[in-house]
């Protein structure tokens, strides 16, 4: 199934259990804060777990995503009242109602061809007050973070809530054109074994920035790592701050 993780229960518990809150959250959350006041966009939410953060900390939250199963997953924890959960895509935002947009977790290369990367900031761009705020993370390709992803350097063991140890690893299928697909392999204590396939597109720093510029936002920054190194060094991500 493409993006099970999102869409098949029994993977979106794998998912949260394999993704607890880490630095990465910690970074999205204190730029966010940096923005006091502001109705907030997650867009690509996910299970919840940065949204609920955010509206932990008292901002007013939209989380929104297209995967039914990730969004009654986060619908279930506490604190998901705060939040008004949407099931759609970028095509379904209101348009000049957020101060802040984030989309974390990688989400920005989900959008593997140019045209819908295009549509997505154009969306982002409509849906953001005046002077709004975007952020979001990709991987640096000059990382090349896919050669970790084989069966032997990506083997890892995942405890689920019950206690029981899920088995997983990665292979990837195909590198062309800066789009890199593979399958993830999840093998749970009963035996079944569960596969989950995608495609991520790897963008360069001069590609999200005339993305970017295209869309009608002004970069503020660029990071490469989640300490606020400069591109090029730190994590190997694209940590990019935006103005609309």
């Amino acid at each position: 199934m493409l993006h099970a993780e999102f869409h098949d229960p029994r993977l979106v518990t794998v998912y949260d259990a394999e993704c607890p809150w880490s630095r990465e959250d910690d970074f999205f959350l204190s730029v966010v804060n940096e923005t006091p006041g502001s109705q907030v966009l997650d867009l690509g939410c996910g299970t919840g777990r940065l949204t609920l953060g955010i509206a932990a900390a008292g901002h007013a939250v939209t989380g929104v995503d297209p995967a039914r199963a990730s969004l009654d997953a986060a619908c279930a924890k506490p604190g998901a009242g705060r939040v008004v959960w949407v099931e759609g895509t970028s095509s379904n935002l209101p348009d000049a109602s957020f101060g802040v947009a984030v989309m974390t977790s990688h989400v920005a290369q989900f959008f593997v061809k140019d045209d819908e990367w295009a549509r997505t900031l154009a969306d982002l761009r409509r849906s953001l007050l005046p002077g709004g705020r975007l952020f979001f993370d990709t991987r640096d390709p000059r990382d090349r973070r896919w050669e970790q992803w084989n069966p032997v350097g990506s083997r890892r063991r995942i405890t689920l809530p019950d206690s029981g140890v899920v088995t997983a690893w990665t292979e990837v299928t195909a590198v062309r054109d800066g789009a890199v697909s593979f399958t993830h392999h999840y093998t749970f204590p009963d035996g079944q074994e569960l596969l989950s396939t995608a495609t991520l597109r790897f963008r360069a720093e001069a590609d999200i920035r005339s993305s970017l510029h295209n869309a009608g936002f002004r970069i503020e920054h660029i990071y490469g790592g989640w300490n606020r190194e400069p591109a090029g060094a730190g994590d190997g991500e694209l940590l990019v701050i935006a103005r609309a």
